[in-house]
Parts: structure tokens; C-alpha cells; sequence
């Protein structure tokens, strides 16, 4: 159960794959979200075109006053690419940010890469981000490395991160040669 931002009503949260029919509220959560939004066309793309893109959204299921009501509260695009598990574009809703939303979406993304035996994952995010950047450590990413003026509107550097192994909750974790361990230790917020 997630709280939202200053309300007093339960949402369950539930992650599942994004539809077509889902666009238009996708393209309106990324056109909040980022200075320098991908478009309809490149959220498409991913969606129904890209062999390698997987897709998902967070969905609320609000029940006060007895009704059910589904709304888009993150989305998350990543790509799985043999070993390598690539987180592209993840938006949530402003007053849903810091709830767990994010780093919901991100975990159920880590768990389909290493069910595809990815062994690493990667990412970009903005220098100045420090609310993914400190999420991204919380969930064991590391940097390491940056490209000078990667981003736009504003112009700014991207940091590089890696979580390398892959590592699940509970320490599960893929070596380089594909095989699934145990014993490694997760930090301590997950």
C-alpha cells in the first residue's frame, strides 16, 4: 500500500506491462516530467516497436468512497539486451515522487532482466538529479563514469551508473558467466 503525498487514502499500487491505449496518459506524464520530453512518436517506438523495450506502468487502484478508479502513477522503459539489463526513461507522478513508486518500477525491471539472465544493469541520469541519483545508491548503483553535456534543456552531464553484478532483494544475483547465486549482500535500505 502506498500513501500518496499529502492525502489520507490507501492506493494500492500495482506494476504491470503498458498498452497501447495507455499512450496518451504516458505522453502526458512524460511532458511533465522532463525538460526535454521524448515524443508520442519515440514513446511508440518503444512501446510497440523496439524488439529489445519493455514497458511498464504503476497503476493505483483508489477505493475510498467504495469506487475504483486506475490511474498512471510511474512508468518505466528499459531495455534487455543479452546480458545487459538498460534503464532508459522512468517519470512518476509529481505528487507521487518519493513513495516508492520509482523505486517499485525499478525493481520489478531488475527482476525481468535477471529472468532474462541479464547480469548488469545500467543507466543515465542527470548530474543534478539528486532524487534518482540517491535512489539509483539506495539500490546498489555505483558511478561510474560521466558524458559531458549528454543532456539538454538544460545542457548538462550525464552520470553513468551501474549495478554490476545484478542483484535481486533478497541477495539473489547473476555472475558474469549467467549462473544465479545467493550470497551477496544487498544495501541495507532495500
Amino acid at each position: 500500500m502506498i500513501h500518496p503525498c499529502g492525502g489520507s487514502a490507501m492506493l494500492d499500487l500495482h506494476i504491470l506491462p503498458a498498452t497501447a491505449a495507455m499512450l496518451p496518459e504516458i505522453v502526458s506524464l512524460e511532458e511533465a516530467c522532463f525538460s526535454a520530453p521524448w515524443t508520442r512518436k519515440m514513446l511508440e517506438a518503444e512501446l510497440t516497436g523496439n524488439p529489445f523495450a519493455h514497458f511498464l506502468v504503476a497503476l493505483s487502484q483508489d477505493r475510498s468512497g467504495g469506487k475504483a478508479n486506475s490511474a498512471i502513477l510511474g512508468y518505466h522503459c528499459f531495455w534487455i539486451v543479452f546480458e545487459e539489463l538498460r534503464l532508459m526513461n522512468l517519470a512518476v507522478h509529481g505528487t507521487m515522487r518519493r513513495q516508492g513508486v520509482g523505486r517499485a518500477l525499478v525493481m520489478e525491471a531488475c527482476r525481468q532482466g535477471f529472468e532474462q539472465a541479464a547480469t548488469r544493469a545500467i543507466l543515465e541520469v542527470r548530474a543534478s538529479n539528486d532524487a534518482a541519483r540517491s535512489l539509483y545508491t539506495r539500490m546498489g548503483f555505483m558511478p561510474v563514469g560521466r558524458r559531458p553535456q549528454y543532456y539538454t534543456h538544460p545542457t548538462e552531464d550525464a552520470l553513468l551508473m551501474e549495478m554490476n553484478p545484478l542483484v535481486l532483494p533478497g541477495g539473489r544475483q547473476r555472475d558474469q558467466t549467467g549462473r544465479s547465486g545467493g550470497d551477496a549482500p544487498l544495501p541495507d535500505s532495500l
